[in-house]
């Protein structure tokens, strides 16, 4: 990844925390550069039918052993970009083609009275918790999305507009195979979780899960949603009490009695393991 382009990317939004939007510019020669090493990009429009046409376009192209070995990978480098595509996979993986079917997702209320409803697509929501389809996206900042995808491993993994500049991204990257190191560190996480003790909820487990990898928080917390968005760590029941607000979307409702799929990662990783 090209240095000097990372960083104006970074500097477009970032300054010691989120730069308001009055706040970001980036000059238009460093924009040029910085696009023409694949790092930042020109607004983008697409509609729901097109995004889910071309997602599972994207998804035919790419096998589950080039997901998990890059999720492996990226474990040792910290190449946080090549971990977000394992997740994305595998919730376009749960949608099927299908057009725009609107349902409300929320309402607003003046005076105890509805006054606008907000919509997603029904069929994206239904294919899995989590997932969002809006009718079309217009002029978006696909920067911003590669600037969370680099930073964070991205936090946007159940809107199909991410899923689709997810995996564009990923098929145009060259990945390593995972080493020793990224076995082992794998292996580690999966201890870790099956040491949870029953009441155990997420943030526990982010919290334990320092002493394994190297990460900050933010990290972790989306390593983890990774994870439960993949069926690694699946919720017994998604009826459970919610302690207090918190911005988990995938592994809200898993608690340490679950441990993980063992299932589930001979699936994805038997391979390696």
């Amino acid at each position: 990844m090209d240095k000097k382009a990372k960083k104006i990317l970074f500097s477009a939004y970032w300054k010691n925390g989120w730069l308001n939007d009055k706040d970001r510019y980036t000059s238009e020669d460093d924009f040029e550069y910085a696009k023409s090493k694949g790092l930042m990009f020109e607004p983008f429009s697409i509609n729901h039918d097109e995004c889910i046409k071309s997602i599972k376009d994207l998804e035919r192209q790419i096998s589950e052993n080039d997901i998990a070995k890059a999720f492996l990978s990226s474990l040792s480098t910290r190449r946080l970009d090549w971990r977000s595509a394992l997740s994305t996979y595998s919730i376009v993986k749960n949608i099927p083609e299908h057009e725009y079917s609107p349902v409300i997702s929320g309402t607003s209320f003046t005076d105890g009275k509805p006054t606008s409803h907000s919509y997603t697509c029904g069929i994206c929501k239904d294919s899995q918790y989590g997932v969002i389809g809006h009718e079309s996206y217009k002029s978006c900042d696909l920067s911003v999305l590669n600037f969370e995808r680099i930073k964070w491993v991205g936090v946007r993994h159940g809107d199909i507009l991410y899923s689709h500049f997810d995996l564009t991204q990923f098929i145009r990257s060259d990945i390593s195979e995972p080493n020793d190191e990224d076995i082992s560190c794998f292996k580690q996480i999966l201890k870790t979780i099956d040491s949870s003790e029953p009441s155990d909820y997420p943030s526990t487990l982010e919290k334990r899960l320092a002493e394994v990898i190297k990460s900050n928080k933010s990290e972790r917390q989306v390593l983890i949603e990774i994870l439960a968005s993949i069926g690694v760590l699946k919720p017994g029941n998604y009826e459970r009490p919610i302690k207090g607000r918190n911005d988990w979307v995938f592994v809200e409702y898993w608690r340490g009695e679950d441990k993980y799929s063992k299932e589930r990662v001979n699936e994805l990783f038997g391979k390696y393991l």
